[in-house]
């Protein structure tokens, strides 16, 4: 039986893969992706694979706890950060993870908690933001292999994190409400640290 919002879930994600992949975001098989569907359904990317290279098959549905819905598939490692994601703000429709040079460099030479990145035209792409006067902080927090630790760690910060977060030694993680601005706002930042790192090594 056909299911219209569950196909453009997953075109949704494979598209997103693509651009990505492009940008040089997700090299190897890493990264994953995930969408809420407005019905709570949840898609995300099966661990493992080539986010450039994805098919709908890739593409999976997983509990709001974070289980594959269907017995036998398997999601990313790091799917209780999206799912923690959904939990703590019901207008969240789409997360996306992405490893660039910029975030990964810059997130193991930063001493700081957080990387502030200030009077860019492009921080108005994030929500709140109307001016290129302005200041924001992108949090860093430690590589953990246990998800579920890191996850407690990155819990009360959920709310004062409009860019996003970054993931020391690792990456990113950046929502919106939908794919596209989600997307948007990946771009945005990556662009901002890519600026960032520019200057840094310049000086």
């Amino acid at each position: 039986m056909s299911d219209p919002a569950w196909e453009q879930a997953q075109v949704d994600i494979v598209r997103a893969g693509q651009r990505m992949d492009q940008r040089g975001w997700v090299p190897a098989t890493a990264g994953n992706i995930s969408r809420r569907l407005p019905d709570g359904r949840i898609a995300i990317t099966r661990s493992g694979g080539h986010k450039g290279f994805l098919s709908v098959d890739d593409v999976i549905e997983i509990t709001p706890e974070g289980r594959p819905v269907q017995q036998g598939q398997k999601a990313s490692a790091e799917t209780l950060l999206h799912t923690q994601l959904y939990a703590h703000d019901p207008s969240i429709g789409a997360v996306l993870h992405g490893h660039s040079v910029a975030a990964t460099v810059l997130s193991r030479d930063e001493v700081h908690d957080a990387i502030t990145l200030e009077g860019y035209e492009v921080l108005k792409v994030f929500e709140g933001q109307t001016t290129h006067e302005t200041s924001l902080a992108l949090p860093l927090f430690a590589n953990d292999q246990d998800i579920a630790r890191l996850a407690t760690v990155v819990e009360p910060h959920l709310s004062k994190m409009p860019m996003g977060y970054l993931i020391r030694g690792h990456g990113v993680y950046v929502w919106g409400p939908d794919m596209p601005t989600a997307l948007a706002r990946l771009e945005g930042l990556e662009f901002l640290l890519a600026c960032h790192l520019a200057h840094l090594q310049k000086g």
